[in-house]
C-alpha cells in the first residue's frame, strides 16, 4: 500500500513538473510573438515617418494655394472680407 502512493506521489510530481514547463514554453512562445508584432508596428511607422520627412525636404520653399471650402469657413467664423464705415 505503501510503494503504490509513493509511486503515485512521484507520478503526480511529474505530471505537474510536465504541465509546469509545458506552460513556461507556451508563455514565452506568446512573448515571442508580441515582440514580433511590436517591432513589425515600430519598422512600418518609421518607415512612414521617413517617407513624410522626404517629402517634406521635397516640398521645402513650395508654395501651395488650396481652395476655401465655404460652408467650412463659415463654421469656423472665416470672414472674405468686411465693410469700413
Amino acid at each position: 500500500m505503501i510503494l503504490l502512493s509513493i509511486t503515485g506521489l512521484f507520478r503526480t510530481l511529474l505530471i505537474i513538473i510536465g504541465v509546469l514547463i509545458v506552460l513556461r514554453i507556451v508563455g514565452r512562445m506568446m512573448i515571442a510573438k508580441r515582440n514580433l508584432e511590436q517591432e513589425r508596428e515600430l519598422l512600418k511607422r518609421q518607415r512612414l515617418s521617413e517617407k513624410m520627412m522626404e517629402e517634406s525636404k521635397q516640398n521645402y520653399g513650395k508654395t501651395t494655394i488650396g481652395n476655401v471650402d465655404k460652408k467650412a469657413a463659415d463654421q469656423a467664423g472665416y470672414v472674405d472680407f468686411e465693410e469700413v464705415k
